[in-house]
């Protein structure tokens, strides 16, 4: 259902170690958002002084396996999100390997996964790690010194990887099936979705320790980051959405959606949460009241 995923930065400024030398380098100098095809294992890198696509990368993963049916060489197989480290020099792209558009499923028996490093600017490898089971995402710790995957087996886990020798730290063990790894605001907490568990671990990104862990509805996909110190939970097979307090790390509420949602954003300034509904092809949206409580206030076709 996250096919697509669009990664806003900043002028963008940077080197590193070419592991692609077959591939051209790219001089991605401009304020760019980064857009992930999963089908197509490409990104296509928009200016947004202009809002067009000036660059695209093709995606490899490093490991002479020729994607069937694609004319693309060495593909890294279905890259699913893409997240910029806080010097934005680097951007981290998980491949589960399978595709996710329809919905998110656990991993199958004997697939890995893979987390691919690039250069911000040229848009060259600067590593590929294999992970032992498909991952979901691939994200940066709030001050960019780890990159933080699942593992989307039953018994769930999540790696911690140094983001400048690519060793690995840590694995911590959470809910079964995890999903994404996202981060507070503040970078204070992390969470991450336990789909089969049917609940959110919440972590302290430095001792690694679990805070708690938090029930929700039924298939959490990601606690999304909202601007509120709360995080929204799109609960794909229980069509709602909980909303968590970052600081008691409970839900505050459940929002009944009718629909599986694809994605959660929390507007500050206006006061409303947008889901996107994949299937309809439309996004949704509530706008709290006076008590704090999400009243649904409409919804906009953005596909035909």
């Amino acid at each position: 259902m996250k096919k697509t995923v669009i990664l806003l930065c900043a002028l963008i400024f940077g080197s590193c170690t070419d592991m692609s030398s077959d591939e051209p380098q790219l001089n991605i100098t401009y304020p760019a958002a980064y857009v992930v095809n999963g089908g197509s294992s490409t990104v296509s890198v928009i200016n947004l002084t202009t809002n067009t696509v000036t660059d695209v990368i093709k995606l490899r993963d490093g490991s002479g396996t020729k994607m069937q049916g694609m004319n693309m060489g060495y593909a890294l197989a279905f890259p699913h999100h893409i997240y910029l480290n806080a010097s934005k020099t680097q951007i981290a792209i998980a491949a589960p390997g399978m595709d996710l558009s329809a919905g998110h499923t656990g991993a199958m028996a004997g697939m890995t996964g893979k987390l691919a490093v690039l250069n911000a600017t040229t848009g060259l490898n600067v590593k590929i790690i294999e992970t032992p089971i498909m991952n979901h995402n691939a994200v940066y710790s709030s001050d960019g010194t780890e990159i933080w995957t699942s593992q989307m087996g039953e018994s769930g886990k999540v790696l911690v990887y140094d983001a400048i020798t690519f060793a690995l730290k840590n694995t911590i063990v959470v809910g079964k099936e995890p999903a994404e790894v996202t981060f507070s605001t503040d970078g204070t907490v992390a969470f991450v979705a336990n789909g089969m568990s049917n609940s959110i671990t919440a972590i302290n990104p430095t001792s690694k320790a679990i805070l708690a862990t938090i029930p929700v509805g039924k298939n959490p996909v990601g606690a999304w980051t909202g601007a509120d110190d709360r995080m929204y939970v799109d609960n794909e097979d229980g069509q709602t959405v909980s909303i968590i307090d970052v600081k008691t790390l409970q839900v505050v509420e459940t929002v009944a959606l009718g629909f599986m949602p694809g994605f959660v954003a929390y507007q500050a300034e206006m006061k409303e949460m947008w889901v996107t509904d994949p299937k309809a092809g439309k996004v949704h949206w509530w706008t709290k009241d006076a008590s704090g409580k999400m009243i649904r206030s409409g919804a906009f076709a953005t596909a035909s």
